[in-house]
């Protein structure tokens, strides 16, 4: 039995600590160290069986910072430049930090590895390398799991090692209401999220600068959540983990408050605003945000009148609502789980069946090469992954760097007739192979 301040510790808390007693903590290797990759590292150094032993950073300096802030002493945080530098760092107590990816994820000591660096193409690479050296995979960056998270989980799993979502995010967060909703035998009839601020669509850094600031935040990070381009990034995650689809382009996304959320986002057969069960959505409204729904019917009237009875709502429909997400806070937990499990938190289809695809912001010119989410050229798009396909849609993920080569007007979709993306980019092509293979797939 395991007792921290009193409390007997249960649950993955006490399994932490049976294996801290057999093979020491698990020992992290993260890549980037914005403002997730800060959190990581502090949340780390709070948790009792978890460290980072070493963190991936091209600006040393925002490492040290972190690690400064999360209490480790400056003395013993280390600027290292290969694997076995790594690996005697982490084996003496001390911080690692080095501008190699390839390093970290050699390194011996390190058991699990987590990107944030929030890049499809460096989130990719990272993880290739990672898997190569027989490392599990946490993968907080979404855009590289909607765009070439198949190939990651199929490399994962010759490798015979774990590539998985991150706990916390709004994604793996829904994926676990409704694996509960699933176990109750409830009818899934929407997933989703509330969005948690403004809904901007052609929302630019410039404007969100000073509010960046106050939150600590990039301003392009900021915008990638305004104009709405991270809900279709995680919806679509979401959508190709568990085969919920979006009922329209884009989603509903209604001004749907908590009280009223099970009513609007049902079948317009009982009383919504969908045109089918078993569909991915978000909602605008109050009372949700910063959490998670699941939208359920249950099967029999029993359960119908035991769920109003117990004031879920009044029915059909009923909203099992998670009102929180931690976001980078949890992440570690599923580095845990891989390590402790080998079981993902949440993992990609064989197929997709959404595609998040790309809406010019302003006007598009040829000759303009394209900058990142959340800059001033493009937003996010979740759709129906046929119909992005049958469309020559391109994916959201390779829209950084591609090449406009015909005219694109304000609102207009991204496509692979008027851009064409970086075909240096490991990431542009490992979908091209995808998306070749899918077409055999489609043909037979």
């Amino acid at each position: 039995m395991f007792v921290q301040n009193g409390i007997v510790r249960t649950g993955i808390a006490a399994e932490l600590a049976r294996h801290v007693e057999t093979h020491g903590p698990i020992t992290i290797g993260l890549a980037g160290a914005g403002q997730m990759g800060t959190d990581l590292i502090v949340q780390a150094a709070l948790m009792p069986g978890v460290r980072i032993g070493a963190v991936v950073e091209l600006n040393a300096q925002i490492a040290v910072d972190a690690a400064l802030m999360a209490g480790h002493v400056r003395e013993d945080i280390v600027t290292v430049g290969s694997a076995s530098a790594i690996d005697r760092a982490i084996e003496t107590g001390r911080f690692a930090i080095t501008d190699d990816y390839r390093a970290m994820c050699a390194a011996g000591h390190i058991d699990v590895v987590i990107d944030a660096t929030g890049s499809p193409n460096i989130g990719t690479l990272v993880s290739l390398e990672a898997i190569r050296n027989g490392k599990h995979v946490v993968l907080l960056s979404v855009e590289a799991d909607i765009t070439i998270g198949r190939y990651l989980k199929q490399e994962a799993r010759a490798a015979g090692v774990v590539l998985t979502g991150a706990a916390g995010d709004e994604p793996a967060a829904t994926v676990e209401l409704i694996g509960f909703a699933q176990a109750l035998g409830f009818e899934i009839v929407c997933a989703g999220k509330a969005k948690n601020n403004a809904f901007k669509p052609d929302a630019i850094p410039d404007e969100f600068e000073e509010e960046a600031r106050a939150r600590n935040m990039n301003p392009r990070m900021l915008v990638e959540f305004v104009d709405g381009s991270k809900t279709m990034v995680e919806m679509t995650a979401l959508a190709n983990a568990t085969g919920l689809v979006p009922d329209v382009p884009g989603m509903h996304g209604p001004h749907a408050d908590r009280d009223v959320l099970a009513q609007v986002l049902c079948t317009k057969e009982d009383g919504g605003i969908l045109s089918r069960s078993g569909v991915v959505d978000f909602t605008l409204g109050k009372g949700v945000a910063p959490g998670v729904f699941c939208i359920v019917k249950p099967r029999h009237p029993r359960v119908m009148e035991r769920m109003i009875d117990l004031k879920v709502g009044p029915g059909p429909c009923f909203a099992l609502i998670r009102p929180y997400h931690l976001t980078s806070l949890e992440v570690p937990l599923s580095a845990a789980r891989a390590v402790l499990h080998g079981t993902p938190d949440m993992e990609v289809l064989d197929h997709p069946v959404a595609e998040c695809t790309a809406v010019a912001k302003r006007d598009l010119a040829p000759g303009q090469t394209l900058g990142r989410i959340g800059e001033y050229d493009y937003r996010g798009h979740a759709m129906g992954w046929r119909d992005a396909r049958d469309s020559f849609a391109l994916p959201l993920g390779l829209a950084e760097r591609a090449r406009v080569v015909k005219p694109v007007a304000k609102g207009e979709r991204l496509t692979y007739d008027n851009c064409v993306p970086d075909e240096q980019l490991i990431v542009t092509q490992i979908r091209r192979r995808l998306d070749q293979a899918d077409a055999q797939y489609l043909a037979a």
